[in-house]
């Protein structure tokens, strides 16, 4: 779809489309343009990066351009027409600004509610009259307890990232929201992944529902090359600074599993020189505000960031994607490297793989449809070179001629030239700008790793404990909430700060499971595991100290 076939799009959106560089549509958009699409409710379906934020804005374009003539009643009071629920508070705002220029020429009024921010911004934002109402779930709830938002007029609902929405435990305020609304509204669901949590909701709120589907997963990958690289736990930070070095103005967005990782890893980069900031939810709005916008200039190129916290990022010109601790499962690996790649941009993922991880990480990889190429950290030797390279490309593209004080440094230039050889001194300037990179690179010891594929011993010989020497900890999940042994190993993991090889069996039962852990680190597991986790508040570990519940077992 070209300029010339915008005429397509709904309420007369197509120039404002072309006016903001669109030449054509993504595959999700032209999608849910389908005129059999009319007055149903949708399961829309795509990879992240693929323009879903877009798609939506045209599915509920007729109702916005419907409201915008409609009154508001009360000075404090919200009646919108259009709801938008979004897990985060950067994914609403992101939601909230694109559609505000998508639908300025309707005269529409876009507000966002989400938590972190004063009751008092959220009481100037209701004055507004908004058409449009984006917002997380608890914020939107707690307005409507207050009677300051009422959903009585709402012709459609759409759940953004439903899946991770309820995966953060907010079907109660889902739930709520919607049951606010006229039953004959519309009601969408965009997601990248339908686990079976999420067709449930879809079939308790949904009408004669129909699936729109965008990208297939890994097809929105196309223009992300992957990687992963055999690093050892105790040579992380070693491996990610040489992997830096290689380009170190490049801007790069690093995962990690906690906000306390975030602080940690951002400080040690700090320290070497390297210009990072951390982004979590420990940060009020202000500061992820200023996070985020010093990330989008470039002042800080590097931002180390939770899952959570790197929700709704959208930031165009990511140019690689560092997953330095391992995503739980595969949905999450396609959303953290959708990141990069964006807008017809390359990009790159690269995956610091555990050598005991090896298998577990091709496996989500080929669930996620991506191939990888498996590389080697850079070492001293290639660190120079790409520096090198950088900066003989620099001087090509520098003319001194166009400088105002040339005369002056051409003059500066002779005089240090005179009687001395030329090598030697443009060597010693250079040893002066540290054009290296802001650190020296590090030694980073051979990782000695044996891949078998056919293997399916999952812990070396000799370290398992003998029989009856686990310990067992009860884990608050089991099968009637959607654990399975492959996630259910990746939390234990990533809760108890344990690697599978200190793992052994997992019996899952229908609200509870079973796991045994290598008993010389049972006690550190115990205090790591039984720290709350915002990611899963619900998921607890105690020590089992009942029969083991009946279940499948790993």
């Amino acid at each position: 779809m070209n300029e010339t076939t915008f005429a397509d799009v709904p309420a007369g959106l197509g120039p404002v489309l072309a006016d903001r560089g669109f030449t054509e549509l993504t595959p999700i958009q032209i999608e849910i343009l389908n005129p059999d699409l009319a007055g149903r409710d949708l399961r829309i379906s795509s990879q992240t990066g693929s323009g879903k934020t877009v798609a939506l804005g045209l599915v509920v374009a007729e109702e916005v351009a419907a409201a915008v003539n409609l009154d508001n009643h009360g000075p404090n009071r919200a009646r919108p027409s259009v709801v938008l629920v979004a897990p985060t508070r950067e994914l609403a705002v992101q939601l909230a600004e694109e559609l505000t220029w998508l639908f300025k020429p309707l005269g529409a009024t876009v507000i966002s509610l989400t938590g972190g921010t004063s009751l008092g911004l959220d009481f100037q934002q209701l004055k507004r009259n908004p058409q449009i109402l984006v917002g997380t779930p608890g914020r939107m709830r707690d307005h409507l307890e207050r009677g300051s938002l009422l959903l009585d007029r709402v012709s459609v609902v759409a759940l953004d990232e439903a899946d991770e929405m309820l995966a953060m435990g907010f079907e109660e305020e889902v739930a709520a929201i919607l049951e606010a609304t006229p039953k004959d509204r519309r009601t969408h669901l965009v997601s990248a992944t339908f686990p079976p949590s999420v067709r449930s909701v879809a079939a308790r709120h949904q009408h004669d529902a129909v699936m729109v589907a965008g990208t297939a997963p890994g097809e929105s990958n196309s223009d992300i090359e992957f990687k992963t690289m055999i690093v050892a736990e105790k040579q992380r930070l070693s491996a990610l600074v040489n992997v830096l070095l290689m380009e170190p103005e490049a801007k790069t967005l690093i995962f990690v599993r906690t906000r306390l990782d975030t602080t940690g890893l951002a400080e040690a980069l700090s320290d070497l020189g390297f210009a990072a900031r951390p982004l979590s939810g420990d940060l009020n709005q202000r500061e992820r505000t200023a996070t985020l916008n010093a990330f989008r200039r470039g002042q800080t190129p590097i931002l180390v960031a939770t899952d959570v916290a790197a929700r709704g990022l959208d930031v165009q010109d990511i140019a690689q994607v560092i997953h330095v601790h391992l995503p739980d499962n595969a949905e999450l690996l396609t959303h953290r490297s959708g990141r990069t790649g964006r807008a017809g941009r390359k990009g790159i993922c690269l995956i610091f793989t555990p050598p005991q991880a090896a298998r577990r990480v091709d496996f989500m990889l080929r669930h996620a449809g991506i191939e990888a190429s498996r590389i080697e950290a850079p070492n001293k030797k290639d660190i120079n070179r790409a520096s090198d390279e950088r900066l003989l490309e620099q001087f090509s593209e520098v003319d001194a001629g166009e400088r105002g004080d040339a005369d002056r440094l051409h003059s500066v230039a002779a005089e240090l030239l005179q009687g001395r050889d030329p090598v030697s001194v443009v060597a010693t300037l250079l040893g002066e700008t540290g054009h290296g990179g802001p650190c020296a690179p590090r030694h980073i010891e051979p990782v000695s790793f044996r891949e078998n594929r056919n293997s399916q011993h999952r812990h070396p010989q000799g370290r398992r404990p003998s029989n009856g020497n686990w310990a067992r900890f009860q884990v608050s999940w089991g099968k009637n909430h959607g654990a399975d042994p492959g996630r259910l190993l990746a939390i234990v993991c990533r809760r108890g700060g344990i690697t599978s090889s200190d793992v052994g069996s997992i019996s899952i039962g229908g609200q509870s499971s079973m796991v045994e852990v290598n008993p010389k680190i049972a006690q550190a597991f115990a205090r790591s595991a039984g720290r709350h986790d915002p990611r899963d508040p619900r998921i607890k570990f105690r020590e089992w100290r009942d029969t083991k519940p009946k279940g499948r077992q790993r």
